[in-house]
């Protein structure tokens, strides 16, 4: 991202268990975007998959089921290489999501010492502090008209990676339910990129499903790309397969 191209995730919600990491790495995704808000998977299964990621080189990110979840530290703890925080309206949530995610001066997480992160070793605090702060992705997930109208305050607040936008949330809110490719939607994302853009920030995105919109959406400037999930790329795979053999 930070030299100009997309990342890809595949969402996790179905394939609960190690092996999610290394068929998303062989589809050749970047990260996965485990989902414990819109799924059964729980804090300890997301944090078992991100574990078994870190040493396959693809990231493991969460997204939580609330911006007050209180899994977000012992998520990060576990082995989560980031967290994506819904329904953020404004600077002073974005800030929240800081505090929670990033260790002092940014933030306020506990330190815990023996992470997978850094291979089950001691270092000190202040190194392994500055690193983590450096590489754990926060991600607050931009989905009302309110946090879309508040898209510059909230790309200023420190410590903030991520501005991703929900489109299936955002469209409902808007009136237009499931209509993701609406002009509103567009207008949002073109908002968002320039206020990542102003603030040394990335957009990115989530909801949609046409390969060709995405396309578009990342031609537009989007980064942070929510590619496909594993209930899709069963289904489709499924149906392909069986319609072939009939």
């Amino acid at each position: 991202m930070q030299s100009g191209g997309a990342v890809l995730g595949m969402g996790v919600q179905q394939v609960v268990g190690a092996a999610a990491a290394g068929l998303a790495r062989r589809c050749g995704f970047d990260f996965l975007f485990i989902d414990i808000e819109h799924s059964a998977i729980d804090a300890t299964a997301a944090a078992n998959i991100s574990a078994a990621a870190l040493p396959l080189g693809i990231a493991p990110l969460v997204r939580v089921p609330g911006k007050n979840s209180p899994d977000i530290a012992r998520l990060l703890d576990g082995g989560a290489q980031g967290i994506v925080i819904p329904h953020v309206d404004d600077a002073e949530e974005a800030a929240a999501a800081v505090r929670a995610c990033k260790y002092p001066p940014l933030g306020m997480r506990s330190f815990f010492a023996l992470q997978p992160h850094f291979d089950y070793m001691r270092h000190p605090a202040a190194e392994a502090m500055a690193v983590a702060n450096a590489e754990i992705l926060c991600v607050v997930m931009l989905e009302s008209p309110r946090a879309i109208a508040n898209a510059a305050s909230i790309a200023a607040v420190p410590g903030v990676d991520v501005l991703m936008i929900g489109c299936n949330d955002l469209s409902l809110e808007l009136g237009i339910p499931g209509q993701v490719d609406d002009p509103a939607i567009e207008s949002a994302c073109t908002a968002v990129v320039a206020a990542c853009a102003t603030h040394g920030k990335q957009a990115g995105l989530g909801g949609v499903a046409d390969a060709a919109l995405l396309a578009r959406r990342i031609a537009g400037g989007m980064r942070f790309v929510l590619a496909s999930n594993d209930t899709d790329l069963l289904v489709a795979a499924g149906e392909e397969r069986v319609a072939s053999l009939r």
